[in-house]
């Protein structure tokens, strides 16, 4: 059986992958838009766009991504790149639609304090469905926090981005990201006592995971 080419290419790191591509593999920048589906699906979500909104972001930015790949220098992991140019069309959006962003103070913190989400080893189906139930409310809950926690809160725990990554991403200190994020601890410990697994949060279906490669290569080979 023929593998695919995520398959084939599963285990190269993203400077590899990213190495194969500038040199004229443009196909395998099928494996980027598969690795980051669901970081950018969640950081879009997070920022408070719709599904579908969502997806159009996402395959801009994975467009606008992949012509400007020869611009990334290691400066930064490329999760952070791509997600700071995901952050930044979402920010563009908001902006064509009058969005109003809120301001909040800051508070100090402590980083060492227990992450609300954490991933769990056993799979108990009757546990997954209410899980994904209480996930709505969650999510419901994340969507109403002030902008600036929100995406913090969003990048860590969410998308288990690090402190330095997330405040790279965001162009923020990271004492205010430690700060933002205990807040937006504070703000949802009161609803949310449990533990869910993050990757419920905010999930990128598998099932749009091959239509949105195929958009994304289609729109880049139309522009190339």
């Amino acid at each position: 059986m023929e593998t695919s080419v995520t398959e084939r290419f599963a285990q190269l790191s993203d400077r590899d992958v990213l190495d194969r591509i500038l040199a004229g593999e443009e196909a395998l920048y099928e494996i980027i838009i598969r690795r980051y589906n669901p970081y950018l699906y969640k950081v879009a979500r997070s920022y408070g766009y719709d599904h579908e909104d969502a997806q159009d972001l996402m395959q801009d930015t994975f467009v606008s991504t992949y012509f400007h790949l020869s611009k990334f220098e290691n400066r930064s992991t490329f999760k952070t790149w791509i997600v700071r140019i995901m952050l930044n069309n979402c920010y563009q959006k908001a902006q064509k639609a009058s969005f109003k962003r809120e301001k909040a103070s800051l508070e100090t913190t402590n980083d060492m304090m227990k992450p609300m989400f954490s991933s769990k080893n056993e799979y108990d189906p009757g546990q997954s469905m209410a899980n994904r139930e209480l996930g709505q409310v969650i999510e419901k809950a994340i969507t109403s926090l002030p902008l600036e926690y929100r995406m913090v809160f969003s990048l860590r725990e969410v998308n288990g981005m690090n402190t330095i990554e997330t405040a790279s991403a965001l162009e923020i200190s990271e004492s205010n990201v430690k700060v933002r994020l205990n807040r937006a601890k504070k703000m949802l410990r009161s609803e949310i006592e449990k533990m869910y697994a993050a990757e419920e949060i905010f999930e990128f279906n598998l099932i749009h995971c091959d239509p949105m490669v195929e958009k994304v290569m289609k729109k880049i080979a139309e522009l190339s």
